[in-house]
Parts: structure tokens; C-alpha cells; sequence
């Protein structure tokens, strides 16, 4: 395992050497939160799909696979599904606005007083989602050094933690492009190839399991619509996947690097389910299906290999968890602290208030990334958490940034109702009904519609003149002048 070991801790350090060069380029709140809004298409899709593409997507991929075959690349597929139509659709829009969240888009929008809540709703979602990926640093840990569960998520926190405070989304972006060609490499080079070889091939896995394995639909209609309402949706709001728009360079790098990325996501999510499929050949008993990836890995790959696919799954827990992790820092220090504190400034300044400025957004990566890792020590249940943060952000927030971007008839009060009623009844309908039951999203999220399209029709429309500066930054026109920015170099 000598060798094993060795390629981790390359990895590993060179993650950290990664946050100190991005350290010396984040000047600025525009550097250090959006990597000054310059990123060129390469970079653009390598981060984009590096992020959206997790431990949920590496080692639960395999381990539906393991579980249901084929059909097992839904979960992962619908993640691809939304991302492309983000990409598609939206990004364009999303990438003119020159905003830095979520809630300072409604804000736009709806001329303001609706920022707050949304960005209470969006935290909440983003801490979870950090909390969940650090938890998987704990599985992976364990198959390389046998390592007790605290030390794991502390090791792995702590790295993710120091290159993320240091620099910022150029560190992340950094990081992330480092970690899309060790994934592509590592799963869809050796891992997919290798686990069929070793499987026999597709005509003994067919011969040696079920058909409903080799049927598109075997892991039922119910559950891909659940994806598709939860992850597809979930995408086209989430604050970690906006941050993410907002560093391209251009509307058409985020339109067409977007599209590129959410590509990749459906070819990794068909190559999760086969290796899956391939590990359950391998070994049908499995006490545990998310067992599955590091089984396989484990027994069937030769030395330095392994390690190589181990920091593969490593490299995907680590994308998700920063980029969770910063978005949830922008969103604590710019939607919720500064609001509360009544000191919102636009962005730009003389120097001082921008050293200051990245100084405040450092400070809140770093204190939320010790709760992150706190939280994650202490929370058991991975899915229930992972459902909570979703449930929340699909219920609370997609029907009044949708409504905001499609429907001009949309006013704050109904954006405002349409976030209380569908956070507030989506958390009630997960009481009565189960965390993991599929009832709460569905009617959290009507209800969030009924609310947000009945209140809107009954109080005033938004003001024409909010409207208009709207429709004008839309148009990539009106946005205020970011000076603190650096001359504008375009990163590929």
C-alpha cells in the first residue's frame, strides 16, 4: 500500500500548494468569491462538472448501480439533466446579472426585502450540503488508513478548510481542475474498464443477474421523478452552482462550458451504474450497497492504481465540500450578516475596502468550515440531512427564482410567501410524513406555487422602474462597475 499511500498524500499536499498560489491572486471580493468573473471555457466546464459531481455522484452512483443496474444512473443522470438545462436556458441571464448570490438576484428582481430570507433558506442548504460531503471523508479514510471517523472528517475538513480560506474560489477553481482530470481519469478511464474486464464482460453480467438489472426504468418511475423534482430543480437554484455561473467570463463560456460539463455528468453517471452492476458479479453479498466502490477498488485494482481511483472518490468528495463550503460563506457574510448588521455596501471601493472585504469573506469560509466539520462530526444520518437540505432549497426558493426570471407579474410579497409557505410546509409535511418520503416535496412545492402566483396577482406589481434596471442588467447593461476587479484576463 506504500505506493497507495504515497499518491494521497501527493495529492493531498498539492491541494494545500494549491491554496497558497491562489492566496496570492484573491485581492479582491470579485477574485476571492468569483475568481474576478474571467473564467474561459476549459476551466469553466472542469470546475462546473467537478463540483456537481460528488461523493453522492462517485460512491452512491456505484452503489445504486450495485443495487439496481443500469437503472442506477438516474440520480446522477438528473444532475447532469440540470445542469444542461441551467446551461441552456438560464446561464446566460444568471452570468449578466454581475451579482455574487442567489438573494441579491431576487433582490433585483423584486426590488429588494425578500434578500434575507432567501439567503436564511439558501444557508441552510449549503451548510448541509458541506456537512454531508465532509461525512464521506470518513468512508474514504477509512478504506486507506483504517482511520478512526472523527480523525477523518478533521483531516479531510481541515485540508478542504485551509485551501478554501486561503484562496478563495481561485484556490477552489484550482483545486477543482485538479480534481476533474483525476476523476476522469481514475473512474471513466481505469475503474469503469477494469471493473468489466474483471465482471466477465457485459455478455457474463447479463448471463449472471436479473434483467430487470439491464432495464432503463427497473429503479421505477416514482423514484426518477423524485430525482428529477429534487436534483434537476435543485440545480437550476443552488446557491453553490450559481457562484459557479458567475466566474465565466462571458454569457456564451456559461452557456457552452455549462453544456459541456452537464454532458460529462450524464457519461459519468452511466459509467457509475456499471461499475456497479460490474461489482455486484463480483460480489452479490455485499452487506451494503455504497460498499460497492471501495470494495471493488480495494480488491481488484493493482497498487498504484488504487490509489490513484481512491483519490479519484477523494477528489470528488473534496470539489463538492469547498464549493459548498465557500458558497455558504458568501451567503452567511453577504445575505444574512450584512443585512443584519444594516452595512451592505456595492461592491467596488477604494483598496482598503476591498482588503477588507476579502478579509470578512476569509473569516466567514474559515468559522463556517469549523462548524461544517463539527456538525459533520456529529451527525450520523448522511440521506436524511442530504434530503433535508433539498427538500428545503426545491420548496422554499425554486418557484420565486423561476417565477422571478419567467414571469414579470411576480412581486416581492408573493416571492416572500411563496419562500415561507414552502419552507415552513415542507419542513411540517417531513414531520408528519418522514424525512425520506417523497410527499413533502411534491406538495411543499405546490403550495410554494399556489402562494406565490395568488399573492402576486392580489397585491401591487412591481414597480416599473425595478423592472426596467432588472431588464437592463439582464441585458448585461447597468451592472455597477466592479473596480476592485483586476484587469480582465481571460483564464482558459
Amino acid at each position: 500500500m506504500a505506493v497507495d499511500y504515497t499518491v494521497i498524500v501527493v495529492y493531498l499536499a498539492g491541494m494545500l500548494a494549491m491554496g497558497w498560489w491562489g492566496m496570492r491572486r484573491a485581492k479582491s471580493k470579485s477574485e476571492f468569491l468569483v475568481a474576478g468573473r474571467r473564467l474561459g471555457p476549459m476551466m469553466y466546464s472542469g470546475t462546473m462538472a467537478a463540483i456537481v459531481l460528488g461523493g453522492a455522484s462517485t460512491i452512491g452512483g456505484v452503489g445504486l448501480g450495485y443495487q439496481y443496474g443500469l437503472s442506477g444512473a438516474w440520480m446522477v443522470f438528473t444532475i447532469g439533466l440540470g445542469l444542461l438545462a441551467l446551461s441552456v436556458f438560464f446561464s446566460a441571464r444568471i452570468a449578466r446579472l454581475k451579482v455574487y448570490t442567489v438573494s441579491e438576484m431576487l433582490d433585483l428582481r423584486y426590488g429588494g426585502r425578500s434578500g434575507l430570507i432567501s439567503g436564511i433558506v439558501m444557508w441552510a442548504y449549503t451548510l448541509m450540503l458541506a456537512v454531508t460531503s465532509t461525512i464521506a471523508y470518513a468512508t474514504i479514510f477509512d478504506v486507506l488508513f483504517d482511520m478512526n471517523r472523527t480523525i477523518a472528517i478533521i483531516l479531510g475538513g481541515s485540508i478542504v478548510v485551509a485551501y478554501s480560506t486561503l484562496g478563495g474560489m481561485w484556490s477552489i477553481t484550482l483545486t477543482d481542475m485538479v480534481q476533474f482530470v483525476v476523476k476522469t481519469i481514475g473512474v471513466l478511464l481505469l475503474l469503469l474498464p477494469i471493473a468489466v474486464i474483471k465482471a466477465g464482460g457485459f455478455s457474463e453480467m447479463k448471463a449472471k443477474l436479473p434483467t430487470e438489472y439491464f432495464d432503463p426504468l427497473g429503479i421505477g418511475g416514482e423514484t426518477i421523478f423524485t430525482y428529477v423534482l429534487i436534483y434537476t430543480f435543485g440545480m437550476l437554484i443552488g446557491q453553490d452552482i450559481w457562484q459557479r455561473v458567475f466566474t465565466a467570463r462571458s454569457d456564451k463560456v456559461a452557456r457552452v462550458g455549462g453544456t459541456v460539463a452537464g454532458t460529462y455528468c450524464l457519461v459519468y453517471a452511466v459509467a457509475g451504474a456499471v461499475i456497479g452492476t460490474a461489482a455486484k458479479v463480483m460480489y452479490p453479498k455485499l452487506p451494503s450497497a455504497d460498499a460497492a466502490f471501495a470494495t471493488i477498488v480495494k480488491d481488484e485494482l493493482p497498487i498504484g492504481v488504487r490509489g490513484l481511483v481512491l483519490a479519484a472518490a477523494l477528489a470528488a468528495v473534496m470539489s463538492t465540500s469547498s464549493g459548498a463550503l465557500i458558497a455558504c460563506a458568501t451567503v452567511a457574510n453577504n445575505d444574512i450578516w450584512s443585512r443584519l448588521r444594516g452595512a451592505i455596501k456595492p461592491s467596488g471601493g477604494d483598496k482598503d475596502a476591498a482588503h477588507d472585504e476579502v478579509k470578512g469573506n476569509r473569516l466567514f469560509i474559515l468559522i463556517m468550515g469549523v462548524a461544517v466539520i463539527c456538525i459533520a462530526i456529529a451527525l450520523n444520518n448522511v440521506v436524511e440531512a442530504l434530503t433535508v437540505a433539498y427538500n428545503l432549497l426545491v420548496a422554499g426558493l425554486l418557484v420565486p427564482i423561476l417565477g422571478g426570471l419567467l414571469w414579470k407579474r411576480g412581486t416581492v410579497t408573493g416571492a416572500l410567501a411563496a419562500v415561507s409557505v414552502g419552507g415552513l410546509s415542507v419542513i411540517g409535511l417531513m414531520w408528519g410524513y418522514g424525512i425520506l418520503a417523497n410527499e413533502p416535496v411534491y406538495y411543499g412545492l405546490l403550495l410554494s406555487l399556489a402562494a406565490y402566483v395568488i399573492v402576486s396577482l392580489v397585491t401591487k406589481p412591481t414597480d416599473a422602474a425595478v423592472l426596467a434596471a432588472w431588464r437592463e442588467r439582464l441585458a448585461g447593461r447597468g451592472a455597477e462597475a466592479e473596480t476592485d476587479a483586476e484587469p480582465a484576463t481571460a483564464t482558459q
